[in-house]
């Protein structure tokens, strides 16, 4: 019997940060293949862990756990605007009734955040929405548009992709 979109509510993850972090990366929502695995970018073809690999100088092919210790001890804090949503697949078109994350918790617990880098426009787009008239984003803050690193966006390649994120390096440690 196949599930209705009614019945297919997802719950993101938990964030990924260190104490001083400088920057947040929020995606939308994690897809499907991140969501099965309980690791961000889990899909084979996601390029952000390439970009970041680039930024902040480690290797895409380390183990996840590595990977996200060589993020975070750059001062690169990882999430998602969205905490809950219902969404058959993963397009973030597909989102419906989404939920927000806890931003005025994690902006009293992250107080050096320079800037949050948003990994496509629906991660922007649903922060805007969602969070900026709640009036608690700290008024410092750069709020970057940076190009998804998706294989669903396909219209840039990797080195266009990262040359736009680049953005990132500012704020690195």
């Amino acid at each position: 019997m196949s599930q209705s979109l009614a019945d297919n509510v997802l719950t993101g993850m938990a964030p990924l940060s260190q104490p001083g972090a400088r920057v947040l990366v929020l995606g939308s929502m994690p897809g499907a293949a991140s969501l099965a695995q309980q690791q961000y970018y889990a899909h084979p073809r996601n390029l952000f862990w390439p970009v970041m690999a680039e930024l902040a100088g480690f290797s895409a092919a380390l183990p996840y756990d590595e990977k996200v210790q060589a993020l975070t001890g750059a001062g690169v804090a990882l999430w998602d605007v969205i905490g809950s949503c219902r969404r058959a697949g993963s397009l973030d078109s597909a989102i419906r009734d989404e939920q927000v994350n806890d931003f005025a918790g994690f902006f009293a617990a992250q107080p050096q955040l320079a800037a949050i880098g948003f990994n496509g426009a629906k991660a922007l787009q649903s922060f805007k929405r969602h969070v900026l008239p709640l009036h608690i984003v700290p008024p410092q803050l750069q709020l970057l548009s940076l190009p998804s690193t998706s294989p669903a966006h396909a219209a840039l390649s990797f080195n266009d992709k990262l040359q736009q994120w680049h953005q990132l390096s500012a704020y690195l440690r």
